[in-house]
C-alpha cells in the first residue's frame, strides 16, 4: 500500500510540474510550437535515464524512490521518458530491430490513434 501512496504523491507533484513547465514555456517562448511538451519530454527522458543509472549502480535505493520519483513523478511529468528509456535499453542490449520497431510503432500508432480519437470525438 505504501508503494501506491508513493506513486500517487509523485504523480501529483509530476503533474503539477508538467503544468508549470508548460505554462512557463508558453509565457516565455510563445504558443507557436508545443515547446512545453518538448521541454517536459526532454527533461523527463534525461532524468529517467539518470535515475535508471543510479538505481542500477546501487547509488540510489530502488525502494521507495523508484515508485515515488521514476514511476510517479516522472511518469506523470511525461510518459515519453519511459518510451525513450525502453528504446535506449533495447539498443544497449543489441536489439536494434526491436528498438526501431518500438520507435516506429509508438510514433506511428500513437499519432494515428490521436488523429482517430480527434475524428471520433468531433463526430456529430
Amino acid at each position: 500500500m505504501l508503494t501506491y501512496l508513493a506513486v500517487a504523491i509523485g504523480g501529483a507533484v509530476g503533474a503539477c510540474l508538467r503544468y508549470g513547465v508548460n505554462e512557463l514555456a508558453m509565457n516565455v517562448l510563445g504558443k507557436s510550437f508545443p515547446f512545453g511538451t518538448l521541454l517536459v519530454n526532454i527533461l523527463g527522458s534525461f532524468v529517467l535515464g539518470w535515475l535508471y543509472a543510479l538505481f542500477s549502480s546501487g547509488v540510489l535505493a530502488v525502494s521507495p524512490w523508484r515508485a515515488l520519483i521514476a514511476i510517479g513523478l516522472i511518469g506523470a511529468f511525461t510518459t515519453f521518458s519511459t518510451f525513450s528509456l525502453d528504446s535506449v535499453l533495447l539498443i544497449q542490449q543489441g536489439d536494434w530491430l526491436k528498438a526501431i520497431a518500438n520507435v516506429l510503432l509508438n510514433v506511428l500508432l500513437c499519432l494515428t490513434l490521436a488523429w482517430l480519437g480527434l475524428k471520433l470525438g468531433s463526430m456529430k
